[in-house]
């Protein structure tokens, strides 16, 4: 079980907003009650912080599905924003820290900018990012202010994290009335999505026009929606940046070379010194979450039959995602701030690089080693890594939804800016995010260590173009910005996006790169012992020789 590292994605730095008396403040009635929000300098937008969707998962909610809000009289404020989720720190040296100021295990809240005149205005539902295990809402590098002010009511949520949002455990499987556990914090996202359903429009969004996005584990989260049938109808579109498909562990079977889910959270427990669920529960939330990392627990999503049916890539082979458009794309330097979980030590000389690489890739080394060659290994390891990764899972989910008939959209963000190059993380994986939530030129919301792009005109027009695509795509499907290039379909011969200097229509996305990474991740599924997930590039094991058949053409899998 290890660390992985869209991990340190999650960032705080709030702005500080001044309290309005709840008198004066702009309020909406929600199913629940009333809540007053705030009406932000200008008076063009209005921001409700902190408006609580589910109930404590505390005591006996610990490990169960959230409970929806209990009804509230009188007028709640909605001014400052909920606690966030029990959380590590990514420690002081991290490019993506920034410790949330205030932390409890109540905290399944979330936050609606909505323009002060919206009527039946698309919505964009943000999942944030870092890897299950952190993220932090108040972060100013999600402020919903700049994506409202294009006419769209933006919602952001927290989910239950770590251990708290996905242990499994036999003793919780057997309580639970469908006989699973994990997944709490996917069903948290769900319950959120519920509430979005039956709220927003309330707020001045249409229900009917929902656009799922997030990044990193969010863009993670967001694939795994789609293929919940417990989802299915909450969202209409998603965009997913730097997600990635993995092998999930199984509630009670071994599979693919991992242990069973209820495995892992029996392990967790005999680390922690209890046996039953009434010890579980009555360890102190961030102990409980400090203690389950050190025992190497990984929070994953699990294969349950009731929340996810079969693994994420099954379920894509057989059509049974959402039929909904998509957007998908990664970024160009996704390793270079993860060099610590994709990039193990690397080989002194091209001849010790290709005799690994001819080791653990068989009568696939040829291949790799011309998309990879031995001439730069520090680049050709970066770049093996982030194409398995990060690059076939887009390639992938754009294929199969092209192939479901619903349109899909690739991007591929590779801009780059002189404080990303002194520190040699050119395109950083999370590097879009400030572009994407407008923050360039702004003098809060920074992560203290994240290397800030200029203040110019070209930084601002790349920021512009993404918020335009975007959402535009939430209105109407079709991503499309003022003055830049058409944005074509996937279908239209590879077509993508790539978003450099500034963004330019490209086809055929790093050729070779995803038959290689397809053809490894068949024989990995046809032989049954080992997983698809950070053990990529370098730091993969001896790839199997060969599938018995190819999975991508057997019956049933278009």
């Amino acid at each position: 079980m290890r660390w992985f590292a869209g991990s340190a994605l999650i960032v705080l730095c709030a702005v500080a907003m001044p309290l309005q008396a709840a008198s004066s403040s702009p309020t909406a009635r929600t199913s629940h009650g009333t809540v007053s929000g705030v009406a932000l300098a200008g008076g063009d937008l209005t921001v409700f912080r902190g408006i609580r969707y589910a109930q404590p998962p505390t005591g006996e909610l610990r490990w169960k599905p959230p409970v929806p809000a209990a009804a509230w009289t009188g007028v709640r404020k909605a001014e400052e924003f909920g606690p966030s989720c029990i959380q590590p720190d990514s420690g002081p040296a991290s490019l993506y820290r920034d410790f949330p100021a205030k932390m409890s295990e109540d905290c399944l809240f979330l936050n609606v900018w909505k323009p002060t005149h919206a009527a039946r205005a698309p919505v964009m539902v943000w999942i944030h990012g870092g890897a299950l295990r952190s993220g932090n809402l108040a972060s100013g590098l999600y402020d919903g202010s700049q994506l409202a002010r294009q006419g769209v009511v933006v919602v952001t949520l927290s989910y239950r994290l770590g251990v708290l949002g996905y242990l499994a455990h036999p003793q919780l499987s057997a309580e639970s009335p469908h006989g699973v556990s994990g997944n709490y914090g996917l069903l948290d996202q769900i319950e959120a999505l519920r509430w979005v359903r039956d709220n927003i429009a309330r707020f001045g969004g249409d229900p009917g026009n929902v656009t799922v996005f997030g990044e990193s584990a969010g863009g993670l989260s967001t694939i795994e929606l789609m293929t919940s049938p417990l989802a299915r109808g909450l969202f209409h579109k998603v965009i997913i940046q730097s997600g990635y498909l993995v092998s999930n562990m199984e509630l009670e079977r071994a599979s693919f070379g991992q242990p069973s889910a209820e495995s892992v959270g029996e392990y967790v427990a005999r680390k922690l010194g209890v046996t039953n669920l009434a010890g579980l529960r009555s360890i102190e939330a961030q102990k409980l979450g400090q203690d389950s990392l050190a025992s190497g627990y990984d929070p994953q999503a699990t294969i349950d039959g009731w929340v996810l049916p079969r693994q994420i890539v099954d379920s894509f082979d057989r059509g049974e995602q959402a039929r909904v458009p998509m957007i998908v794309g990664f970024n160009g330097g996704e390793a270079r701030s993860l060099r610590a979980i994709f990039i193990p030590p690397l080989p002194g000389s091209a001849a010790e690089y290709e005799a690994a690489v001819r080791h653990l890739y068989g009568d696939l080394a040829g291949k790799f080693l011309q998309l990879y060659p031995g001439t730069n290994i520090e680049e050709s390891a970066l770049a093996a890594a982030r194409d398995a990764f990060y690059g076939w899972s887009a390639q992938r989910l754009a294929r199969k939804q092209t192939q479901l008939g619903s349109p899909a959209y690739l991007y591929f963000f590779e801009h780059r800016y002189p404080a990303e190059v002194a520190l040699h993380v050119e395109a950083f994986h999370a590097s879009e995010l400030p572009y994407e939530f407008g923050l360039i030129g702004s003098s809060t919301g920074w992560p203290p260590n994240w290397p800030k792009p200029p203040d110019d005109a070209q930084e601002h027009a790349i920021s512009n173009a993404i918020i335009g695509y975007f959402t535009s795509f939430a209105r109407s499907g079709q991503p499309a910005a003022p003055g830049e290039p058409p944005w074509k379909l996937f279908a239209q011969g590879n077509a993508f996006l790539d978003i450099g200097a500034q963004p330019a229509l490209s086809r055929d996305l790093l050729p070779g790169s995803y038959d290689l990474q397809e053809e490894v991740i068949s024989r990995r599924r046809a032989s049954g012992t080992q997983n698809w997930y950070i053990n990529v590039g370098l730091a993969s094991p001896v790839v199997p020789v060969s599938a018995s058949a190819s999975l991508q053409s057997a019956p049933g899998t278009h």
